[in-house]
């Protein structure tokens, strides 16, 4: 009975755990890394085609997206998971291969150009379609027996739409032990899903640590903010552009969006219109619209036995096709425009972010994190030119960011889930946290709840049946991380400076091929700028 970390450990993506239990071999989670990678993550230590099987918390891609690629290694086993999540996972991994092969064709242009080798995808639509066949959903609450030793039960983890915490119950040789894996523990009074439900008992827990530490700080009255950007936006003749995360977020927004209209909290522009221009944002919708009996919160749900659904609304426009998405921009009516991705860094959001950041009557307006390197994070620190397909746009918008909007638990939150347990688990494993909010999350639980606690890297091996450490490993830092490990230790306004260090040179790279005469003036400004500040 052993269990082996392979992801999101001591990192917040890539979630991954390995199990060998009751004679068979499983996965919770398995997980794409995004954004910045900074240790190498150990392979699963078996052929993918000796997994029997795998569970899955919830569809986002961090924790789902490798599912493909595991199905190109030669997975075959079923993957266990909630409703939701099998249905968001059937759009979101067919959209993620479309982004590999995307990429793949787009890199493989430069790549042939420089006669360098070609690119290979990590999977390709076929991988995705045929992974998607082998997952199998389960009701909330409802023990699943899997193999003779291994029963399941997800329960709502509050997070996204489907999201669970799972319970593990193995019994091995005469021994039972009962694992819980935390998943993404959600925000409490999140719009339309219910709030995280408490565990009570558990032998050993692998618990996420995201927010571990930081406070969401007060809830901010989202409609209120909302209704106050509208009108001084509408009143400049302007319009209102959100980049929003398809699955989730976008939602989210409509419900606050439906509010506004169904209680005329804008009746200086009563009829102003909403577009969704997303097809994923859009599909996504419709699976929020078919799981409101086993996932809306009470309030939804009081809405919906009203006649009300609480994610439409006269004046809502779903964009699917590139004309649709076009033709956006030329429609003078007021209107709000929520577009993916979330970052900016792609997707239909650029083009309207091109036709808008230009326009000081338009407004701009972040409701998500923004990582660091990414077009939004630039567009919130203040960036007064960017550039948008080859083309330098200045920046006259106003930008704005809605806060406080978060799908995770803050410290708090996330502290309540774990003071649950009637009894201290033997031990608490710390992962899916940046590098030092693990370290610092588990010495808070070992201090205030006197948990047992341990914060491991990859490749770490767990003896479940004894509690003892059968590996332990140290993290491999990835070489490019380095100076980004460096930088982090900066602080203030100097770690700006850095960022921006390294913003410039994925500019630079990403220019690469480019008209000589383009390259000969970004050198000269680059020059110009050493010049200025080289002391």
């Amino acid at each position: 009975m052993k269990l082996t970390f392979i992801g999101a450990t001591h990192e917040v993506t890539g979630s991954c755990y390995f199990l060998e239990a009751a004679g068979k071999r499983f996965l919770v989670d398995c997980g794409m890394e995004q954004g910045p990678d900074q240790y190498e993550n150990q392979d699963v230590p078996v052929p993918m085609s000796d997994i029997d099987f795998a569970l899955l918390t919830h569809a986002h891609i961090d924790h789902s997206g490798n599912f493909p690629l595991a199905y190109a290694r030669g997975f075959r086993g079923p993957i266990y998971a909630t409703a939701a999540t099998c249905d968001l996972c059937d759009i979101m991994l067919r959209d993620s291969a479309h982004i590999q092969t995307f990429e793949a064709e787009w890199r493989n242009r430069k790549a042939r150009r420089n006669g360098q080798p070609e690119f290979v995808p990590a999977y390709t639509m076929e991988d995705a379609l045929n992974v998607i066949q082998q997952f199998v959903p389960c009701d909330y609450h409802k023990i699943v027996q899997l193999a003779d030793g291994i029963k399941v039960r997800f329960v709502d983890a509050g997070h996204l739409l489907g999201s669970s915490s799972i319970e593990i119950w193995i019994t091995e040789d005469g021994v039972e032990k009962k694992i819980v894996f935390s998943g993404d523990i959600g925000n409490t009074d999140q719009p339309l899903i219910k709030d995280p439900e408490y565990l009570e008992s558990a032998d050993y827990v692998v618990m996420e640590s995201t927010y571990g530490d930081r406070s969401h700080g007060e809830r901010p009255d989202y409609v209120q903010e909302l209704v106050d950007i509208l009108r001084r936006t509408f009143k400049r003749h302007g319009n209102v552009v959100v980049p929003s995360f398809a699955v989730g977020r976008t939602q989210e927004m409509l419900y606050f969006l439906r509010k506004i209209k169904a209680d005329n909290l804008l009746p200086e522009f009563p009829d102003f219109d909403v577009y969704v221009d997303s097809p994923l944002a859009v599909q996504a919708t419709n699976i929020f619209k078919e799981h409101y009996v086993d996932c809306y919160d009470e309030e939804a749900m009081e809405l919906l036995n009203q006649g009300i659904n609480p994610i439409a609304f006269p004046g809502l426009k779903l964009s699917i096709t590139s004309d649709e998405s076009r033709a956006i921009n030329f429609d003078e009516h007021y209107k709000v425009i929520l577009s993916a991705s979330g970052m900016c860094d792609a997707g239909r959001i650029k083009h309207h972010l091109k036709h808008n950041l230009w326009r000081e009557n338009s407004t701009i307006v972040f409701v998500g994190y923004q990582a660091v390197g990414t077009l939004g994070r630039a567009l919130l620190e203040g960036a007064k030119d960017v550039r948008l397909f080859g083309e330098e746009i200045h920046v006259s918008a106003e930008i704005v960011r809605l806060s406080g909007i978060s799908g995770h638990a803050d410290n708090e939150g996330l502290m309540r889930w774990a003071s649950a347990f009637k009894e201290k688990p033997q031990r608490v494993f710390v992962t899916h946290g940046e590098d030092t909010v693990c370290t610092l999350f588990a010495e808070r639980l070992k201090n205030e709840l006197g948990y047992d606690t341990y914060a491991p890297f990859s490749g770490t091996v767990f003896d479940l049946v004894n509690n003892v450490l059968e590996k332990e490993t140290e993290g491999i830092i990835i070489e490019h991380a380095k100076e980004k490990a460096k930088a982090r230790k900066a602080s203030g306004v100097y770690a700006r400076l850095v960022a921006a260090g390294h913003r410039l040179l994925a500019v630079i790279r990403h220019n690469e091929g480019g008209a000589n005469k383009d390259l000969a003036r970004l050198a000269d400004q680059i020059n110009s700028l050493c010049d200025k500040w080289d002391r």
